[in-house]
């Protein structure tokens, strides 16, 4: 019986780590909103959505309350971070997003204040998804944060990193092809098919043509 079990759990966890945070619907509707700040409502919605749904769940004691409260909390924190990514990405590419930032303040204030009351009440299986509450805490306060900053000014901090995240992709490119060439170096050396036979030119000479 246990190791049936086992068998059954072990089959989950590929299904549990592809657990998306978005349902299909949502998905959809996320990629057809090519406008930044339309997005930015979409996302804003969304995490309203899964909070309320934690609120009322913590109603009523119920058994197994707790496992969906994390998944919720959990697939909140991801819509939040989305926010994030979404901005970030709209304003490299010097798109207006104050309509958006606007929406992002007015949505996340009320939802940092709901998450702080759910972390006051103490409720009684709040062990089991203390953890998730407080991650959601710290990204919707970073969240909100980023998004009173100047557009101007997160613009230039936003374009520092792009530009400096490439010059490290670039390093690390070029340290790999360095590392490559060593290596093909190494086995010329020790390959005795590879080994160029040795010669009296110098280099940039070549042999005379022969009749």
């Amino acid at each position: 019986m246990k190791s049936c079990l086992l068998i059954a759990l072990l089959a989950a966890l590929p299904l549990l780590a592809d657990r998306d945070f978005l349902t299909s619907y949502e998905s959809d509707q996320i990629r057809e909103a090519q406008d930044p700040n339309l997005r930015v409502q979409l996302y804003i919605h969304f995490a309203k959505q899964r909070l309320d749904q934690v609120k009322q769940l913590l109603a009523k004691e119920k058994a197994g309350r707790s496992g969906l409260i994390h998944d919720l909390l959990e697939d909140y924190n991801n819509i939040i971070e989305a926010i994030d990514t979404v901005s970030d990405d709209a304003l490299k590419r010097k798109k207006n997003l104050e309509k958006g930032m606007e929406l992002v303040r007015a949505g996340e204030k009320p939802m940092l204040g709901d998450l702080q009351k759910i972390q006051d009440s103490n409720p009684k299986d709040l062990a089991r998804f203390e953890f998730v509450l407080k991650q959601a805490i710290d990204t919707t306060a970073d969240s909100l944060e980023l998004a009173g900053k100047d557009l101007g000014e997160r613009t230039s901090e936003v374009t520092a990193k792009d530009r400096e995240e490439k010059k490290q992709r670039e390093a690390m490119a070029t340290a790999s092809e360095v590392k490559e060439k060593e290596a093909e170096a190494k086995k010329d050396a020790t390959d005795p098919k590879r080994r160029k036979p040795p010669t009296l030119y110098k280099p940039g000479e070549k042999p005379p043509d022969t009749q």
